[in-house]
């Protein structure tokens, strides 16, 4: 079903002189019909002005308040343990990060103090 000016008008908000003037620049596509007005696609108009008229669509919902309700407490659950695990992991990668330097000063301490041996390119 194809709208008129006046129907378009009607189903984005706005007014027929607006709608006209974005088919005169060619934002919109229409057929104009030998009577002179305008058939617009709904689906042209819609991709420049969203539909104000409120669309109620079927309700396909068949769970219960209280069964969808612990269905999101059960998500909310899931979430907050994998944000804690997600939190531990994070901590103890900043734990690990703190302690670096300090184990590579021990390193570098260590080298610095272990004498070194003469070799020789004799094998005897």
């Amino acid at each position: 079903m194809r709208y008129t000016l006046g129907t378009a008008a009607k189903a984005t908000g706005k007014a027929k002189s607006t709608i006209l003037r974005t088919i005169r620049s060619g934002t919109i596509t229409a057929i104009k019909t030998g009577s002179g007005s305008y058939e617009i696609e709904p689906s042209e108009l819609h991709r420049v002005f969203p539909s104000t008229v409120a669309q109620t669509m079927p309700s396909h919902d068949t769970q219960p308040a209280e069964e969808h309700h612990a269905t999101l407490r059960l998500q909310l659950e899931i979430l907050e343990r994998e944000r804690l695990r997600e939190r531990d992991q994070m901590q103890a990668t900043i734990d690990d990060l703190r302690g670096r330097p300090d184990r590579a000063e021990e390193r570098a301490t260590g080298l610095l103090a272990a004498p070194q041996k003469r070799r020789s390119w004799w094998p005897w």
